[in-house]
């Protein structure tokens, strides 16, 4: 009842209402900007982490397996790996892609049509024409399927030609030949980051093989997993499975350096605004350090009426941490619901200003993803209220140590 008297009083009355309300303030948005920017670190990992090897896979197979007879019956090895959902022969090279726009690179994936239809990033998001006719016809057909980006550049959508060139085609009596060849636009497909939407082509591995110059051969098994955390753990049963000669990584080392440093960041921006957090809940010493002293006549008669010095302290501790537990969960509620809704947020910032506060181009996605962590919520949660209590600790201790004698000594 006391502390909160003294939070509520008025300045002519010895109260320090408004540096309580800015330290309330303070604390709020420390804890809710810590949570909106972890959460959309997360989300960002996330996104990134589903589309990358939901596109590429997650443990790769390499050398003499590949080639020849021994690549099917390595496949079929694989498969029977407990935790391998999918294991898809690939062929991959660079061509010059031409259309009635413009000429450009594009990295072309060879892929048989059940292993695309089993690649759900692209089979499930389709933008225009259909997978119906990917692999048909001799050595799988001249059907490809492009990244819309990549179409839109181009010029080109689903039912036009689209001319290819393979600067290390067939083999001739001088070396490598560029192969060129022209084939039907499928459908377009996007898997929500450009990267890939600007610059993938999908085409059936034999066409993929015959235009490579790549008979009976492929580049690498991509193996998908039921859980992409398990690839480190699974790549020796991987190894075992697909013999002596393959030579096995996982996507932790494909991208090392690229994980490497979103992990770092995560951390780094961690700490940085937990230091924010402690920063703000620091407001709470000045204010009560002025309350103290404004109340030191107060004190002293509660101490002369009986009152102990763990009374005194516990009055002022409660007045202290009451500011930051409302504002630890003011920043809670507020920091979770921006996460939850922020696409109707950023619909309404961009609806507002007219402009695109997050180009897609730029940052690989096309929305800002967030994630909320609850895990992370209860730790940022608990280091608000650690740095509160512990903010409140000196001044309230100063308050119990007052001497009733010396405060009341002038009055």
């Amino acid at each position: 009842m006391l502390a909160g008297r003294y939070l509520r009083a008025k300045r002519s009355q010895g109260g320090v209402a408004l540096i309580s309300l800015i330290s309330f303030i303070g604390i709020l948005l420390a804890v809710a900007v810590l949570i909106i920017v972890m959460s959309v670190m997360n989300g960002f990992r996330a996104e990134l982490l589903g589309r990358i090897l939901g596109f590429q896979g997650h443990v790769f197979v390499a050398g003499g397996v590949l080639d020849g007879p021994a690549l099917d019956p390595a496949v079929q090895r694989i498969l029977k790996v407990p935790g391998v959902t999918q294991a898809t022969p690939v062929v991959q090279g660079q061509v010059l892609a031409m259309g009635p726009n413009q000429v450009t690179g594009a990295i072309v994936r060879g892929v048989s049509a059940k292993d695309v239809a089993a690649t759900t990033l692209v089979s499930k998001n389709i933008t225009h024409g259909s997978l119906k006719a990917y692999g048909q016809g001799e050595y799988g057909g001249d059907v490809i399927l492009l990244g819309d980006r990549l179409a839109e550049s181009l010029g080109v959508k689903a039912g036009d030609q689209l001319t290819l060139i393979s600067p290390s085609g067939g083999a001739t009596a001088f070396g490598g030949a560029p192969v060129q060849k022209s084939f039907t636009v499928g459908a377009t497909f996007t898997v929500g980051m450009s990267q890939y939407d600007q610059a993938y082509i999908y085409m059936p591995l034999q066409q993929a093989q015959l235009f490579f110059g790549r008979e009976g051969s492929v580049d690498e098994i991509e193996i998908k997993l039921a859980n992409p955390d398990q690839a480190a753990a699974l790549k020796p049963a991987i190894a075992k499975a697909a013999g002596p000669l393959a030579l096995v990584t996982d996507w932790t080392q494909r991208d090392t350096s690229f994980w490497g440093a979103l992990k770092v960041e995560r951390n780094v921006m961690r700490l940085i605004l937990m230091l924010l957090v402690a920063i703000a809940a620091m407001n709470i010493i000045s204010g009560l350090v002025m309350l103290v002293k404004n109340k030191g006549r107060d004190i002293a008669i509660l101490r002369t009426m009986g009152a102990g010095q763990g009374a005194i302290l516990r009055i002022f501790f409660m007045a202290g941490a009451s500011v930051g537990v409302l504002g630890t969960i003011a920043g809670l509620l507020i920091g979770v619901l921006f996460c939850l809704y922020i696409g109707p947020i950023q619909g309404f910032v961009e609806w507002a200003t007219g402009q695109q506060v997050f180009a897609s181009d730029v940052y690989y996605l096309s929305h800002i993803p967030a994630k909320v962590d609850w895990a992370e919520v209860g730790l940022i949660t608990f280091w608000a209220l650690a740095m509160s209590f512990v903010a409140t600790l000196p001044p309230a201790w100063r308050a119990s140590r007052l001497d009733p004698v010396e405060a009341l000594r002038y009055e």
